[in-house]
């Protein structure tokens, strides 16, 4: 079953192609930390000193991200809040200066939960936010360059779980599904430690949003989330109502809906987002979906069924497995600018060629090129595991995996017995420490969220409800992909503009 989103666009293109940030200035002024709410027992981590320097020691994007002039640091955050002369944790931040006249820091996430946000700090690049604000990017505690790692499986073992048959709804494969995942979460506990596995949720990461605005030196925090990036909003707005100035969240979360809500919810989303793909596709002569949309769910069927019992042959001697193309074709899903990608990998898959689905693959799970993993998958499994009450009623498994299909035809591929297997969270070695439920959020200004109509990942519905709750103000986006703050959208990005520099929201809610 999807992610709920992990790379946006804007983010992950600039990242990708190295891009020059207009004007970018090297100064590297300190700014003297906030004083404002700094809790007691806690000011050695709100009033700490940081020393930016190159990205280039900053995990896989570092080198671009120094060539693009951000800066990153380090800054020190205790590993349970209840215990500050315990144990600490080492972030990773990133930091584009503002080229004008600074309003204050605008911190950025990118999702996931697990995604890197080191390279979101060029997310504004050439915007007038960029000249306006320090943009700033952070990697969560156990996430990407921030220290220590969540790690629970090495490379080959990475690659193995994607090759693993999971589909099989046989008892059998159920059985065999339920014992790798017990053996993976046993490999978390192992690798990682209950302790920090315990400490990676959402809870904790918005207390360390707080002493990043802290020692940022801004008295009340400006915040762009994409994705989960929203939930990590949300929760800070629960948490520090008082301390936002202004909260941008896309690709939103409802805090209210369980999980099993919010799956069946996201497979609507890629149905709906393959049947505009299929319409795309079918412009082309070589769509391998066929010209007719109508049977593209039949053709793509028929593409991928075989993969279960024989991969495809690929360049890298890996193969490409069933799994993995769903996970390479659900990639191509989160925006219409890989679909010509999405629409070339059909084609080479018909003739027998799975590169390019492995490719995307690779992207979604993380693989670099010399075939190391970044920890994106067990970083999300963490997290999510933390963050929500786990499915342990293998019935409504077995419901949940019948809903899914009817929901999202494009992915049934016909095993469905009405049984399933237990989620890797049955098995997690620590307790959940959140559950769905209303924000309480009366002290909060003014927030805007954007929603796209036709988002795979975040439904629409999920936007309207989350500015519902927040009591703030809603901007719908007619669009099919994940996110789009910040993508190019001239309607969209003036408007999250004019309410970061001058907290105009619209009193209507528009529609781009």
């Amino acid at each position: 079953m999807p992610a709920a989103g992990r790379f946006p666009a804007a983010a992950l293109a600039l990242v990708a192609a190295g891009a020059v940030v207009a004007g970018c200035t090297t100064v590297d002024e300190a700014r003297a930390p906030s004083t404002v709410g700094v809790p007691a027992g806690l000011e050695q981590f709100y009033e700490q000193g940081v020393s930016w320097e190159s990205c280039g020691g900053y995990g896989p994007d570092g080198p671009s991200l120094a060539r693009m002039g951000v800066t990153c640091a380090r800054i020190s955050v205790p590993l349970d809040y209840d215990d500050p002369a315990g144990a600490t944790l080492s972030l990773a931040v990133s930091r584009s200066v503002a080229t004008g006249d600074r309003i204050g820091s605008l911190l950025v996430n990118p999702g996931g939960p697990g995604g890197s946000g080191l390279g979101t700090a060029a997310v504004a690049a050439g915007t007038e936010l960029a000249g306006r604000f320090d943009v700033v990017g952070f990697d969560p505690r156990g996430v990407g360059a921030s220290l220590p790692q969540i790690r629970c499986r090495t490379d080959d073992e990475a690659d193995a779980d994607r090759a693993f048959d999971s589909g099989d709804m046989s008892p059998a494969g159920i059985e065999a599904t339920e014992k790798r995942n017990r053996e993976y979460a046993e490999l978390c506990d192992r690798r990682t430690g209950a302790e920090l596995l315990a400490h990676v949720g959402t809870r904790e990461v918005v207390r360390d949003m707080d002493v990043i605005r802290g020692v940022l030196g801004d008295d009340r925090l400006n915040y762009l989330g994409y994705s989960y990036g929203s939930r990590l909003g949300t929760v800070y707005a629960e948490t520090f109502p008082g301390r936002v100035r202004s909260m941008v969240l896309d690709g939103a979360l409802d805090p209210e809906q369980d999980p099993v809500e919010e799956i069946l919810l996201q497979a609507e989303g890629f149905q709906q987002a393959f049947d505009a793909f299929a319409d795309y596709c079918a412009d082309f002569a070589d769509c391998a979906l066929g010209g007719d949309p109508a049977g593209a769910v039949r053709r793509f069927r028929e593409l991928m069924d075989p993969l279960i019992t024989e991969p495809a042959s690929t360049t890298d001697p890996r193969g490409l497995s069933h799994g993995d193309a769903i996970t390479g074709v659900q990639q191509g899903l989160y925006s219409p600018t890989l679909w010509g990608s999405l629409r070339g990998g059909l084609s080479s898959l018909a003739s027998g060629n799975g590169d390019t689905l492995l490719l995307l693959a690779d992207l979604y799970e993380g693989r670099q090129d010399d075939g190391t993993y970044t920890n994106i998958t067990d970083a999300f499994n963490a997290i999510r595991c933390v963050d929500d009450p786990p499915v342990t009623d293998r019935k409504l498994a077995g419901e949940l995996d019948m809903k899914f299909r009817a929901a999202a035809p494009f992915l049934d591929d016909g095993r469905g017995t009405g049984a399933a297997p237990l989620d890797v969270c049955a098995f997690w070695p620590v307790p959940p420490t959140g559950e769905p439920h209303t924000p309480n959020v009366d002290e909060l200004p003014p927030v805007l969220v954007v929603s796209t109509t036709g988002d795979p990942a975040t439904p629409y519905r999920a936007g309207v409800d989350l500015a519902r709750q927040l009591g703030g103000a809603l901007l719908s986006f007619e669009g099919t992909q994940h996110t789009v703050v910040l993508d190019g959208v001239p309607c969209v990005d003036d408007a999250v503009t004019r309410y970061f520099v001058a907290l105009e929201t619209p009193a209507v809610d528009p529609h781009c």
